[in-house]
Order: structure tokens, then C-alpha cells, then sequence
């Protein structure tokens, strides 16, 4: 087990590791912020969804993820069809358009990454990797109870899916 010293190193290393993430979105491109492509992402991997459902992934207020939402449409990022199970709501879906923009902000992010990593091998950049995606597990869904997917009636009738494999999936934390 973790001692408690060995643990407050590594929160002050996440907070470092926090900066690092905000240098790599630093250098997207302006009409690709880190909200967006945080969207983008999220349609990208859990595929068609409402509204609710993206905002919960994001762990967003509705609000904030309708102007999200707003801001990829009127750019042509993704589509909002009606929702055939309730003619009151849109499914938002990334299209071909949403998917190369994604596709080129990951690779910027890739870059950015890999100039200052010049000095890791691909091992260690595994390691670190396999390392932060065992640290999300471990705390598993850190959003507020409130928003936990078991919360609310409405996802059971209608679960994010993984894209191709029908297997529900529990929104993970900004980390996604």
C-alpha cells in the first residue's frame, strides 16, 4: 500500500501533469479549443447520443454543452437528427466532417507530445500511458453522485454504447 508521502508526491505531480495537459491544448488550433475537442471526442467514442447523455459524459451543465453543441453544428462537426424514441430530443452524431477535425486536433496533440518527449522511448511513453489509465480505474467515476448514470431513469431505456459492439458504458471522468 501507498504511503501517505509517497502519495502527496504524486498529487503534486498531477497537478504538473494538469499543466501539461493545458500546454497541449494551448497549441490546437483557436477554432479547436479543448472543450471542443473534448466533445468531439466523446461523439467519436461512445457514438449517437442526447444531449443529456454528452453533458454527463462531459461532466458539463446542459447549458454549457448546448453551446457546445451549437458551436460543432454551426461548423458542420456533427449532425443533430430527432430522436425517434422522443420527438422532443436530437442524437448527435459526429459525421465525416466532425471525424477529420478530431482526427487532425489528436494528431496536433500527438505532435506536441512527441517534440517534448523526443528524449522517452515508445516503452516509457507506454508505461506512463498504461500507468494514468490505471490511476483512472482505480478511482473509477468521480463525477458527482448526482450525475452517476444510475441517477436517472432515463438512461437505463437509452445506454451510450461503445460504437459497433452494443456493450453499455458507464461515462468515464474528464479524462475520457
Amino acid at each position: 500500500m501507498a504511503t501517505k508521502e509517497h502519495c502527496a508526491e504524486l498529487a503534486r505531480q498531477l497537478r504538473v501533469v494538469m499543466g501539461v495537459g493545458r500546454e497541449v491544448g494551448r497549441a490546437l488550433p483557436p477554432e479547436t479549443p479543448p472543450s471542443t475537442v473534448a466533445v468531439l471526442t466523446v461523439l467519436g467514442r461512445y457514438g449517437e447520443m442526447r444531449m443529456s447523455r454528452l453533458a454527463e459524459y462531459l461532466d458539463i451543465d446542459i447549458s454549457v454543452t448546448s453551446r457546445h453543441v451549437a458551436y460543432l453544428a454551426e461548423r458542420g462537426w456533427i449532425d443533430r437528427t430527432p430522436d425517434a424514441l422522443d420527438k422532443r430530443s436530437r442524437l448527435l452524431r459526429l459525421n465525416p466532417h466532425g471525424e477529420k477535425v478530431l482526427a487532425a486536433s489528436s494528431d496536433r496533440a500527438a505532435e506536441v507530445l512527441a517534440a517534448h518527449l523526443s528524449d522517452w522511448s515508445d516503452d516509457d511513453v507506454d508505461l506512463l500511458s498504461g500507468l494514468l489509465d490505471r490511476l483512472r480505474l482505480s478511482f473509477g467515476d468521480c463525477r458527482p453522485k448526482a450525475h452517476a448514470p444510475h441517477a436517472r431513469t432515463a438512461h437505463a431505456a437509452h445506454p451510450a454504447t461503445t460504437a459497433g459492439t452494443g456493450t453499455a458504458h458507464t461515462p468515464r471522468t474528464h479524462a475520457n
